[in-house]
């Protein structure tokens, strides 16, 4: 597969601290060589498809997995239908043992369905993982999540956390934008999604530039990184990532994380489009100014002028302030059909 944009930066032998006061604070995509080469599931997975597979049937706990199946037609591309009626894969659960016996029929002839289950929790699907492939970035209390399957394709899209994801089995083709490309990337319906975040309607490996033009802008800014084995990559917040897997069995495990917080961004951004997107232009640069000053300069003094017993929602974030702001909003919530 030819690589689209520039390499994402590659780092050796990170540490914990070198991630926190050096990776992360770059706000950039970076490859973590050799991170996870250690791991068991590593190990196992760079021998034989059958000795993979039981090595996870010995963490699995029975619980069924979320799972995708495609025909071969799809060429392991998950995505709309051609009429946006729809999805082209069927989705389902199946115990982690159904879906390797998939994998493995798939892995002896080559010709089987496009198989995914992704996102799988550690904790409930693979109870002993974490304990025995742990991750040296990261507090233990974040949760691996697990996502196998064969040759597939995860269509442009982005997390809404921190994301370190690292390959215990099979290649991983990433190709990443920054967040402000979301303009560029033409996206499709935000509440009717493949699998939770939004994606690009654009194939990044077939980019139809005569109906996505703008695609080309995105291009120039993208990076790319080529993922082995024990190798990981670190997705900040909101960057957009393509993901392509090359083998006919491949194990990555992620992590997701993020600062605690009292609601969700995507959600205020809906609520946003209802109640600002079709005003005046002239008032919506007003409520822009509103907008820049109470939530996107975090360090506007908007509340000094007042007693502390006076600030409320303009407060220090507490618990006492998160309950007031969702009071306001049920209550105006409440005045509308």
């Amino acid at each position: 597969m030819e690589t689209i944009g520039k390499p994402v930066r590659e780092w050796h032998g990170v540490t914990r601290e070198i991630f926190e006061t050096e990776v992360v604070p770059m706000g950039e995509p970076a490859v973590l060589r050799g991170l996870v080469a250690d791991w068991p599931a590593t190990i196992a997975g760079s021998r034989t498809g059958r000795e993979l597979v039981a090595y996870l049937a010995s963490h699995d706990s029975g619980a069924p997995l979320s799972t995708y199946v495609g025909a071969p037609a799809i060429a392991g591309r998950f995505f709309y239908r051609e009429d946006m009626n729809g999805f082209n894969f069927d989705r389902g659960t199946a115990p982690f043992r159904a879906v390797a016996d998939m994998l493995l029929g798939d892995l002896a002839t080559g010709a089987g369905p496009a198989i995914y289950s992704g996102a799988a929790s550690a904790v409930e699907h693979f109870p002993t993982f974490a304990a025995d492939n742990p991750m040296p970035l990261l507090d233990p209390t974040a949760t691996p999540r697990l996502w196998i399957g064969n040759a597939v394709t995860v269509s442009t899209h982005y997390d809404t956390a921190d994301n370190i994801a690292c390959v215990a089995a099979g290649h991983r083709h990433f190709t990443l934008f920054p967040p402000a490309q979301v303009a560029n990337l033409y996206v499709g319906p935000l509440e009717n999604t493949i699998s939770g975040q939004p994606v690009s309607m654009v194939d990044p490996l077939a980019p139809d530039l005569e109906r996505f033009p703008r695609y080309a802008l995105a291009v120039e800014t993208a990076r790319s990184a080529v993922l082995a084995p024990g190798d990981a990559i670190y997705v900040p917040t909101m960057w957009w990532h393509h993901v392509r897997s090359t083998e006919r069995l491949n194990l990555l495990v992620n992590y997701w994380w993020s600062p605690p917080n009292d609601a969700s961004a995507f959600e205020a951004l809906i609520y946003a489009m209802l109640a600002v997107r079709n005003r005046p232009a002239a008032e919506r640069q007003n409520w822009r100014a509103f907008f820049d000053h109470y939530v996107f300069d975090a360090d506007a003094a908007d509340a000094e002028h007042l007693p502390e017993h006076a600030r409320g929602i303009l407060g220090p974030s507490s618990p006492e302030r998160t309950a007031l702001m969702r009071e306001f909003l049920l209550r105006g919530l409440g005045r509308r059909p």
